[in-house]
């Protein structure tokens, strides 16, 4: 097994080096960082202008622009900004700390749903509450996240006006004057901004993720082991989560794994709903102004999630199902 995942990792290492360096390419010729100081009236100084190219590397190619990227990439230097004063690799290190405590607690609440709703959709299948669970779940997969995210902020905030309290945080990853609050005072002010946005990612995820546990748990129910679980005497609930459970839950790692993705693209969205100052912030201010190495290191550093997801997944196939051996 850890030979199969250190072959994993390495074979990771090309996708991501060709994926970074189209992704920096494009949003090099996407534009021209230094538009606004030539059209501003007046006009920048030519010699500010030649001092920002050659800083930027504006002269030299997209390949060997990116060859000095990636080379202070991997001494940890994630390059130069458009914005002198913005220091990519801080911005990038204290951005991926929000978006991932947002992204992880999202993924956690909407399996635990997707598990209980599939499985109990699965066992009582063709009931009221299997109904009902089914048309919930197509409903929120219907529902844009944008939407939900906005629908939500909007009921937080008429609440708080009609009682006169602050109950739900509606605008950014925590509050004002947060470093001078107490260690707890701070870790229940990061969980009450947590709330909202994590109920409208976890919602989505959560509702394509139903579907899949309930169509594989009932795939495992009809299968012939279970049936002879069942003949030798062991109890239902014995069968359900040390057979049927164990092995309904390998294609929901695999679909997790594949949508994470997915949910780092929903992320962006919620954080801009709620004015959060996270990875999506960075991305769409390095979009808007051409930053192209600001964007490039996002870029490489959600292939990165992605690819480390993947691994996790491969562990777990093993966890799950010990049948399971990767030569």
């Amino acid at each position: 097994m850890f030979a199969y995942l250190i072959r994993r990792l390495l074979a990771a290492v090309p996708v991501l080096i060709i994926a970074s360096f189209l992704s920096y390419a494009l949003v090099a010729l996407s534009g021209d960082p230094l538009e606004p100081l030539k059209l501003r009236n007046p006009p920048a100084p030519q010699r500010t202008i030649d001092l920002e190219t050659a800083r930027l590397g504006l002269d030299d190619s997209i390949v060997v622009r990116y060859g000095h990227w990636l080379w202070g990439v991997l001494h940890g230097d994630f390059g130069e900004s458009v914005q002198s004063t913005y220091d990519i690799g801080a911005n990038l290190t204290r951005s991926t700390a929000v978006t991932l405590r947002l992204v992880l607690v999202a993924m956690l609440l909407a399996l635990v749903l997707a598990v209980f709703t599939g499985v109990l959709g699965a066992v009582r299948q063709y009931s009221k509450s299997d109904y009902v669970l089914t048309f919930t779940g197509f409903v929120f997969l219907a529902m844009p996240l944008f939407w939900v995210a906005i629908v939500l902020k909007d009921l937080a905030v008429r609440y708080n006006k009609a009682t006169g309290t602050t109950v739900f945080y509606t605008i950014g990853e925590k509050s004002q004057g947060y470093d001078e609050l107490s260690a707890g005072a701070k870790v229940a002010d990061l969980a009450g901004h947590l709330v909202l946005p994590t109920i409208a990612l976890a919602l989505i995820s959560y509702a394509a993720w139903s579907r899949y546990q309930r169509a594989a748990v009932l795939e495992v129910l009809n299968s012939d082991y279970v049936r002879l679980a069942r003949a030798k005497g062991l109890s239902w609930r014995k069968v359900l989560v040390r057979h049927v459970l164990r092995t309904a839950l390998i294609p929901l790692v695999t679909v997790t794994a594949l949508d994470v993705a997915g949910i780092l693209g929903g992320a962006v969205i919620t954080e801009t709903v709620f004015n959060w100052n996270g990875l999506g912030r960075m991305l769409l201010t390095g979009v808007a102004r051409g930053d192209t190495d600001a964007v490039a290191s996002w870029l490489l550093l959600a292939g990165l999630i992605v690819v480390a997801f993947s691994v996790i997944a491969d562990a777990l196939y093993a966890v799950l199902d010990p049948r399971i051996r990767h030569e």
